[in-house]
């Protein structure tokens, strides 16, 4: 089936690596230090504490390449381990593990390796059971290691803990050793290992994204000890309702590596109906199925036996039934976590979650509120606390820091919630300025990443419109801050801080562009995707709107500000077209025969429909450089035409126009007779679907009998024109017959109510799938999280491929069943799609893509910093905008 290839949206041309600072506002730029060794993508990134670091290494044997680690080496601080999110393992975005040795000059036990002499530890509780000094209590030989939930040992409720937890097991403060001894000691580490948890524990290792690893467990209940666990959230388990997450929080026990769902399938939200002499009592199981105990179900219209098991697909997938003063029901749409939180006792695990909302297209302020489950029991120990609140910390057992988008800036704010669900809130951070991604240092104490002035999307940036870390505390005058990174790189931005050894120094993850000098060059990629289909290959490209000859043999992009047409093809990868003026290019793509050599480019104002966009040709191509490029206009008048697509055979072209649009510039479908000479010289232009709405991004089979497209035709006339953070979309994929408009289809749409986006399809090279770019997944992580602060263009989500049938074009009405192709944080769009592997030998232009060009990256500055506008993945010489 070939290679699909695409580009990524809001992803950084310049690696993100985590580093920290003193939480000092004179720190210089010599006190930053480098946590990971350098390799591909390292984010989001937490503290593993001595204790679960312990169980780690003695499960998986992780190890030094120089020595094995020492318990000691732990205990004094000289062997540090972190969780984070590394792009690494062929570019998937997945947690590891790090292990950094600092020279540190204490005291060294030969008798302590992991290897050579383990010490025992009978009840998994992280002591030493030979050892009668241990800070974990009293051993006890009738001690049982719970990996289980069992019961309440304090019976607190889901909010708050009866008592202070301070017998939590592990350290918090990542620190055993003398303080006044560590200011003598290197605090560079000397020797990195990166490890992927699917390495160390054998965890789901298809394709999957893997977010926010965090520590849970190690408390006591009596005399014996929970497991140690990691907690994270993870893509892994599909979901067949449309435009919901697939997120879900997930346990990873640290001793014995089995994993576990915590986040719910599906939720009971009570809705009274009139039958409240019935009684219908459901049990949620996490396999997916429904424990009915009920007389007579009035939503089934029939008897249940007593205690009978109904799988969720057999007629109530979307309903939960429940019994509270009467029968009540609620369809439901199920549970999607976001960013977990693990409470200081280690026992309640916060998330934000899509529980009651549901996600419903927007893009940057997600609507979630926060929930707090109980390890030992998250189905039915789990509530809401916080309404409209996202990425949740713990401030204490009793106190969750978060941030929200209020009053027009984004904020961060406290809560106490040893009542349960609380309205009460503190705003942490002033209004006008924008703060987000808290991590908790304490219970008054948070660090934050804020951005102290709005910029616009093409403006330079000074210092105050970057995002950098700052410390808050409650407690201080006018609410001051502690400037973090503001002094130490000033036009650089820093995100998702996470503290380190109590707040006394602060991690964060930016871009390395410390390693770039002004003017120099960086390398760009071709970057290989595991895929989930061991017979399409799946490729990144550093470029916009890629787009591969039938044969393979060319690649061509545009830049990332649509100014320029690069090629990628024997001969290596040069510019071959350089627009001069305010106009853009964007939309490019091949003729289907390659013989003719010609590219098609659109020309004019992007995403503006009531400017003129014009189609171009470019032919003998890959003859041609950008000094000597002539481009053949093939529409004119004062319409938008955009996104052509030729026939197999090369001869014709359709397009999408506002030519009779009317004023509210509704686009349709039309065909273009000559590809060579365009509505010039007497070439006609033929409509093929007429309405009002909007027909685009459209394709022609490789058999020539059909065209698949994108439309809004089936948008409802209730829908709103637009949502408060742009369009809603409403988004399908159709097909139609080339040569009868009244032949057509819808194939996939995005939700029941067929709001949202399904873009940008493309046919497979035989005919036989279509690959599209859509939010069928919703969205995997806090958006506002993500590098890119300001939104330029609508983001679509992911990449799915669906089968269809090429005999009948009425078979392929609403497919139910597609396949996730990609699973990012990054928005990935505009699929196209070849027979021919990206890394055949034949095709030279794959290898050359990997070794030959250097383009310089535009928005380095000499102090280090990087500008914000980053559309495609690429770097190209600076221009003005």
């Amino acid at each position: 089936m070939g290679s699909i290839a695409f580009f990524a949206t809001y992803r950084p041309p310049l690696a993100l690596d985590i580093f920290s600072l003193p939480a000092d506002p004179n720190a210089t730029r010599q006190d930053e230090i480098h946590l990971t060794d350098g390799i591909s993508y390292n984010y989001n990134c937490q503290v593993i504490p001595p204790q679960a670091l312990r169980t780690i290494l003695r499960y998986s044997q992780l190890a030094f390449s120089s020595q094995s680690p020492k318990r000691s080496d732990i205990d004094s601080g000289r062997l540090t381990g972190l969780v984070f999110v590394s792009e690494r393992d062929r570019n998937l975005e997945t947690l590891h593990f790090a292990l950094l040795r600092f020279n540190r000059d204490n005291d060294d036990d030969d008798d302590d390796d992991y290897v050579d002499d383990p010490y025992v530890d009978y009840d998994g509780d992280g002591c030493d059971d030979d050892d009668d000094d241990d800070q974990c209590g009293d051993d006890n030989d009738d001690d049982h290691y719970y990996d289980d939930y069992s019961y309440d040992d304090d019976d607190d409720n889901c909010y708050s803990d009866d008592e202070d937890d301070d017998h939590s097991n592990y350290d918090n403060d990542d620190d055993d050793h003398d303080d006044e001894e560590e200011e003598e000691d290197d605090p560079y580490p000397t020797e990195v290992q990166i490890y992927s948890l699917v390495d160390a524990y054998g965890t789901f290792s298809g394709v999957r994204m893997e977010d926010s690893g965090c520590i849970a467990g190690g408390y006591k209940m009596g005399n014996v000890t929970v497991d140690l666990y990691m907690v994270y959230a993870s893509t892994m388990e599909p979901i067949k309702n449309r435009r919901q997450p697939w997120t879900a929080v997930y346990k990873t026990n640290l001793r014995t590596g089995e994993t576990k769902r915590l986040t719910p399938h599906v939720f009971a939200y009570p809705q009274e109906i009139t039958h409240h002499s019935q009684e219908i009592i459901s049990l949620c199981h996490s396999d997916g199925l429904l424990e009915i105990r009920a007389a007579y179900s009035p939503l089934l219209g029939k008897k249940i036996s007593n205690n009978r098991i109904i799988p969720m697909e057999a007629g109530l997938l979307n309903y939960r039934i429940t019994f509270y003063n009467g029968l009540r029901i609620r369809k439901t749409t199920g549970v999607s976590d976001l960013s977990p939180s693990v409470s200081p006792s280690g026992k309640k695990v916060a998330v934000a979650s899509f529980e009651r909302n549901g996600w419903q297209g927007e893009i940057e302020h997600l609507h979630t509120d926060i929930y707090v489950m109980h390890m030992r029991n998250p189905q039915v120990e789990r509530r809401r606390v916080i309404r409209n609140g996202g990425w949740p910390t713990w401030g204490s057992n009793n106190i969750i820091f978060f941030h929200r988008k209020k009053e027009g800036f984004w904020g961060v704010f406290r809560a106490d919630i040893s009542n349960g669900e609380t309205r009460v809130t503190h705003r942490v951070t002033p209004v006008g300025i924008d703060a987000m991604t808290p991590a908790a240092i304490n219970d008054t104490e948070v660090a934050v990443a804020t951005i102290r002035k709005k910029s616009k999307f093409s403006e330079d940036r000074v210092a105050a419109q970057y995002r950098h870390i700052e410390i808050f505390d409650i407690t201080a005058a006018g609410q001051e801050s502690i400037e973090i990174t503001r002094n130490t790189r000033p036009k650089t931005d820093h995100y998702n801080p996470f503290v380190i050894d109590g707040g006394n120094r602060i991690g964060y993850h930016r871009c390395k562009s410390a390693r770039l000098k002004s003017g120099k060059d960086m390398h760009r990629y071709f970057q290989n995707l595991k895929s989930p289909k061991q017979h399409i290959e799946l490729n990144r490209v550093s470029g916009v709107f890629p787009t591969i000859s039938t044969d393979g043999s060319k690649l061509a992009f545009v830049d990332n500000e649509f100014k320029s047409v690069w090629l990628a093809d024997s001969k290596g990868v040069r510019m071959v077209f350089d627009a001069k003026g305010p106009d853009n290019i964007f939309s490019v793509v091949w003729n289907q025969n390659p013989d003719k050599d010609t590219l098609y480019v659109c020309m004019g104002p992007s995403f503006n429909a009531d400017k003129p966009l014009e189609i171009h040709a470019i032919p003998n191509v890959s003859n041609v450089s950008s000094d000597n490029v002539e481009t053949v206009p093939l529409t004119r008048g004062s319409f938008n035409n955009a996104f052509p697509s030729s026939d197999p055979q090369g001869r014709r072209l359709v397009f999408r126009s506002t030519r009779n649009g009317g004023d509210r510039r509704h686009k349709n479908l039309y065909i273009m007779e000559n590809a060579k000479i365009g509505e010039f010289k007497g070439g006609k232009i033929r409509r093929l679907t007429r309405g009002a709405w909007t027909d685009t991004h459209c394709q022609w089979s490789p058999r020539g009998d059909w065209i698949v497209f994108s439309s809004t035709r089936d948008k409802p006339r209730d829908a709103p024109e637009k949502s408060i953070e742009g369009d809603p979309g409403y988004f399908a994929v159709y097909l139609v017959k080339a040569t009868d408009p009244d032949v057509w289809v819808r194939v996939i749409k995005s939700g029941d109510d067929i709001a949202g986006h399904v873009n940008h399809p493309c046919f497979s090279p035989d005919g036989r799938s279509i690959a599209v770019s859509a939010d069928l997944a919703a969205v995997s992580v806090d958006p506002i999280s993500l590098p890119l602060f300001l939104h330029s263009v609508r983001p679509y989500g992911d990449i799915f491929t669906v089968d269809i049938n090429t005999r009948d074009i009425y078979e392929n009405e609403d497919i139910e069943n597609y396949t996730r192709i990609t699973h990012s944080r990054y928005e990935n769009s505009t699929p196209t799609w070849t027979m021919y592997s990206a890394m055949n030998l034949d095709a030279e232009w794959s290898s050359r893509l990997k070794d030959s060009y250097v383009p310089t990256c535009p928005y380095t500055y000499p102090e280090g910093g990087e500008s914000e506008r980053r559309i495609g993945h690429l770097c190209i010489p600076r221009r003005c905008c």
